[in-house]
């Protein structure tokens, strides 16, 4: 099992799993059900028309909006009990493989409790949620020949917020027994010192806390760029990589699988900059007089233009 983390941003930093080649063996219950499921969508995207097509559309749309975090946690697995006693064992070797040029050794370790830690109570509020919310789709169960889209969705989506729960704790298992190798990766550090700059940026971050909105604060875990690459906000939020550039890493790395991950991270963060720079400049707009110019102030009446009076 490898990790790496990837700075998409100066405040940002994408989590994402490459699992070991597994063993063949017969599927679990939870494997059989993901597999039918996703031969079941792939079937769907194929139709030409109809509701399972139009599923299918706002099914993506929803699925592209879920917090890359999320996604990055879901990508480790599970920690069951024997791969805890090879972990303990020294069996099954953890790299963290990183670009040196943006994160310094001695962090990773708190990078990386941040990202496995900050979203527990979310995922653990949202994942009650669904459970709360599947009994209220019962009556959607009752139409003939469409199936109960809305509980589907919150099964999903409660599977999907269990396991980055889990994802975080073996994490966290992992630093607690410090089990993790850090591995700078030159081929990285090549990559972002490629990245032509500027790119979007923020005079402020997307998020003042944490990696997403409610969750505690965490600190920059990259540096800025060279001042003349980004030169607009350094104490803001700008973005370190491109989609050309996140298509290069995926074929340098060899690991086709992180290609969407990485551009919906991209994406996602690309998204909240131009909507907070869009939200400043409304706000700037709106503070102006109509008309867009301001009146000179009144000229201060002079001693002699009392005499005058």
């Amino acid at each position: 099992m490898r990790l790496f983390l990837l700075p998409v941003s100066t405040r940002r930093t994408l989590l994402y799993c490459q699992r070991a080649p597994a063993i063949p063996k017969k599927q679990t219950i939870s494997e059989r059900i993901q597999s039918k499921a996703a031969r079941t969508w792939a079937d769907w995207e194929k139709k030409p028309g109809g509701w399972q097509k139009l599923v299918v559309g706002y099914g993506n749309q929803a699925l592209r909006r879920i917090p890359y975090e999320e996604w990055g946690l879901k990508s480790v697995p599970p920690l069951s009990t024997a791969r805890k006693e090879d972990e303990q064992a020294g069996k099954i070797k953890v790299e963290v493989v990183y670009p040196k040029s943006l994160i310094k050794a001695e962090t990773i370790t708190s990078i990386l409790h941040t990202l496995s830690t900050e979203r527990e109570s979310l995922h653990k509020k949202r994942l009650l949620l669904c459970f709360l919310g599947m009994p209220l789709t019962i009556p959607v169960g009752i139409i003939p020949i469409v199936p109960n889209i809305p509980f589907f969705y919150l099964v999903y989506r409660a599977w999907s917020h269990w396991r980055a729960l889990a994802g975080g704790r073996h994490i966290q298992f992992l630093l607690q027994n410090k089990l993790i190798t850090p591995v700078s990766s030159p081929v990285l550090d090549q990559v972002y010192a490629d990245q032509d700059h500027p790119l979007p940026s923020a005079a402020e971050p997307t998020t003042t806390t944490g990696t997403s909105a409610n969750l505690p604060e965490s600190p920059i875990i990259t540096e800025h760029p060279s001042p003349e690459k980004a030169p607009n906000h350094p104490e803001g939020e700008t973005l370190l990589l491109s989609q050309e550039n996140a298509q290069r890493i995926t074929r340098l790395l060899d690991l086709p699988q992180l290609e969407v991950e990485i551009e919906r991270a991209i994406w996602q963060v690309e998204t909240a900059i131009a909507a907070q720079n869009s939200e400043k400049s409304g706000k700037a707009s709106e503070k102006q007089p109509e008309g867009g110019a301001t009146s000179p102030p009144p000229a201060s009446i002079t001693e002699h233009d009392k005499k005058k009076q």
